[in-house]
C-alpha cells in the first residue's frame, strides 16, 4: 500500500536553485487537510568558502498576496550532515530558543552536503494564517546548490494520490 496520499503528500517549497544568486523564495503551502508537515531543505557542498545559510519560516492570510510575517515556533529542526550523504548518517536534532529562523553555521557546514528537516504543526499558525512558506537567504558569493519540498502528514482525509486535492 502507498504511504502517499494515505500518510503523506510532497510539494515543492523551492526547485533547485544556487542560493548564490539571490536565495531563493519558498512557494506557499496551504496547511488545511494535514495536522502538520516537515519542511526538507538539501544543500550540497559549497566548493569554498565559509558563509552560513539562513532558512525563515512565514505564515501567511492567503495563497497570494494578503498579510505575510514572521511564524517563530521552530524550537527545533533535524539534521544530517557529511562531505558526501550516503545514507549512513544519523539524524542529529538541534534545539532552540522559538524562532522563525534556522541558521546553518558556514563553518561547520558549507563544505558539507546538508540535509535539514523543519517539523511545523498547523496548529502554530497564528489567528486568520493558513499558509506557511519557508526562505532561504543568499548566502553570499560562493555557489550552494539547495532545493526544499513540503511533507504534509497526518492527513485528513486519506486517498489514492491521483485523488489527492491539490494545496492551494
Amino acid at each position: 500500500m502507498d504511504g502517499l496520499a494515505r500518510l503523506f503528500d510532497v510539494n515543492t517549497c523551492f526547485a533547485p536553485v544556487d542560493l548564490a544568486t539571490a536565495g531563493a523564495t519558498g512557494k506557499r503551502l496551504a496547511l488545511k487537510g494535514a495536522s502538520a508537515t516537515a519542511i526538507k531543505v538539501s544543500l550540497a557542498a559549497a566548493g569554498s568558502g565559509t558563509e552560513a545559510v539562513t532558512l525563515t519560516l512565514k505564515e501567511h492570510t492567503a495563497a497570494s498576496a494578503g498579510t505575510s510575517q514572521n511564524l517563530a515556533v521552530i524550537d527545533h529542526y533535524w539534521i544530517k550532515a557529511e562531505a558526501t550523504l550516503d545514507n549512513d548518517e544519523t539524524w542529529t536534532k538541534v534545539t532552540q530558543t522559538a524562532a522563525a529562523t534556522v541558521t546553518l553555521a558556514g563553518a561547520t557546514y558549507a563544505a558539507q552536503e546538508v540535509l535539514v528537516v523543519i517539523p511545523v504543526n498547523a496548529a502554530s499558525l497564528s489567528d486568520g494564517f493558513t499558509h506557511i512558506s519557508l526562505d532561504a537567504a543568499d548566502p553570499g558569493t560562493v555557489a550552494r546548490l539547495a532545493s526544499a519540498e513540503y511533507l504534509p502528514h497526518d492527513l485528513v482525509v486519506q486517498r489514492a494520490p491521483e485523488l489527492l486535492a491539490a494545496r492551494q
